[in-house]
Parts: C-alpha cells; structure tokens; sequence
C-alpha cells in the first residue's frame, strides 16, 4: 500500500483553521506529497491535473476569483471542488467567498485556512510531506545523536544495544529511539530516523523495565528525529573471526538503497561500548571533513620514498 498520512494530522502539524470540515473527513487520507495552485483549474482547464493533490489558494487566484461575478464564480469553484480533491487551503488568512463555503458543503470538500504567505506555507507543506511520505522500513535497533552524528545502534537481542545507548545519555548525547527505529528515505541521500510515537523517549533496560529519558535526564537528552550518519553493529565476541585493525576499510550498511557507512563492534566484558561509539562517530565525522587518520597512518609509515 502507498504511504499516507491523515488529513487531521496535517490540520494539527501546520496549525490550519477549519473553516469546513466535518468529522467523517478525519478519515481523508494524503498520498502525494505534490501540491498544486489551481490557477489554471480555476479558468477551466483541467488536462494532467492531480486529483490526489492538496489545492492551496493564494491572492492570485483569489484576485482572478474576485472580478468574476457570483454565477461565474461559483461555476469555477464547483468545478474545481467536484473533481474528489482531498481539500483547500486558503493562504493569507484571506476571507472565504460565500460561493467557497456553498461549494465546500455541496462537495463535502474540508475548507482549511493559514495566515502564512503562500509560497512559504508551500515550501512548509511539501517538506513535512516529504518527510510523511517517504519510503520508510522499521528496524530494531537504537538511533542516538552522539557530537551532532546520528547513530543508528544494531545487534543481537542481549548485545547490549540499550544499555550503550544509556551511557551515551548519560554522557550527555541524546536518544532518538530505542528498540524500534522508524527509518524513512527522504532524499537521495538522506536517511531520517524516529521512533514510534507510542515509545518515544522510553528505553527498556533488563532487570530494571521501561524508563522515561526525557523525565531522568531531562528534555535536553532526547530528540524527535535524526538523520542517520554512521551504523554500529554490536556483536559477541568472536576469538576466531578477524576484526578490523587499521580501519582503513571502508564498509557500508544498505537502507532503503542508500549506503551508509557502518562499522563492527565486537562486545566482551571489559569494553566501554560508549566510549567506543564516541569515538567512532567523532571519527566519522572527521572523515566526512577530508582527514582519515587510518590514511594518515598508512601515508606516514608506509608512503616515505627510499633515498
């Protein structure tokens, strides 16, 4: 099924005024993050127009409304409103014509108003869009903002994956999600990750239970969402695998098409994962800065000319 996100979501998310609306239209759903001015759908024409698309009415369009008269007017809106639309918006905070409000209601068309300009509601409406609309995959793990990285914690049940994202906490970085990490696509490369709304800001910690961060720690360690920079698998201890040393291999996680750097960690006792997923993301993000110290290593000691 294509990704949706629900009209009373959008209503509350953008602040927009109800000006008709009706609770059966609770159930409207949005599923293009395209919107359009229905400049042209207004004097008539109405080849390759989106349907699908949420109608946002600016002051040119109310300006070519305006010297129309009220037959004429009532006509062009008709036809734009009974074509199944999802709903309008009215920009500016402008007045509805009472031939809008007579159309909205015979159309059962949500009439919704903002007192924002009309270009910067636009650009405002297809970002949050954007962002609800995008591809998105759920996976278990944790997602902690460490030095303005986000980190994206992976592994076994029982590795340890809470309890290093709570150290990180501790140490003063903050949590984005625990267990569940709902990631979504939003660019071509750009990775979001958040956490289910029913578990947002709780970490579960074996033989302790659920804990609310944002109330231990305050509202300064958690976040809502971060992009997702760097990807730590946690795994047991394993004496015969080999690990890496230099770390001048440049290995990747695949998400949703996008490639993510991503190291392996291998856990035993005695190890302080925060402190290596610390220096792991300052690290990253030293690479994405130009400087690779596991390169500056190799250059220095092996890269020499022989007199």
């Amino acid at each position: 099924m294509p990704a949706s996100v629900k009209l009373p979501k959008v209503v509350n998310e953008l602040s927009l005024e109800k000006l008709y609306y009706t609770d059966e239209h609770d159930n409207i759903k949005i599923e293009s993050a395209d919107i359009n001015r229905p400049g042209l759908q207004l004097a008539g024409f109405f080849e390759y127009f989106g349907v699908e698309r949420i109608q946002i009415i600016g002051k040119v369009e109310m300006t070519y409304l305006a010297k129309l008269d009220s037959d004429s007017r009532y006509k062009s809106l008709l036809a734009l409103f009974s074509t199944g639309i999802p709903c309008v918006i009215l920009a500016r905070g402008m007045e509805p014509f009472p031939e809008m409000i007579r159309v909205a209601r015979e159309c059962n068309v949500p009439l919704l108003r903002t007192p924002e300009e009309t270009s910067r509601f636009s650009s405002s409406l297809i970002a949050y869009l954007n962002v609800e609309l995008a591809p998105m995959e759920t996976m278990h793990g944790e997602l902690v903002e460490v030095y303005g990285e986000g980190v994206l914690i992976l592994g076994e049940s029982g590795v340890g994956k809470s309890e290093a994202a709570l150290e990180l906490v501790k140490r003063g970085h903050r949590l984005v999600a625990d267990d569940l990490v709902e990631v979504r696509r939003v660019s071509s490369k750009t990775l979001v990750g958040s956490a289910p709304e029913i578990i947002r800001h709780f970490i579960e910690i074996r033989g302790i239970g659920i804990l609310d961060v944002k109330y231990l720690y305050g509202v300064g360690s958690v976040k809502m969402t971060e992009n997702i920079n760097l990807v730590i698998n946690l795994e047991f201890w394993n004496p015969q695998k080999h690990y890496e040393r230099l770390g001048t291999e440049e290995l990747t996680t695949e998400i949703l098409g996008i490639k993510v750097p991503s190291l392996t960690i291998p856990v035993k006792p005695g190890r302080n994962l925060a402190v290596i997923i610390e220096v792991a993301a300052m690290n990253n993000r030293q690479k994405k800065m130009g400087y690779n110290a596991a390169q500056a290593f190799i250059d220095k000691n092996f890269g020499r000319k022989t007199e």
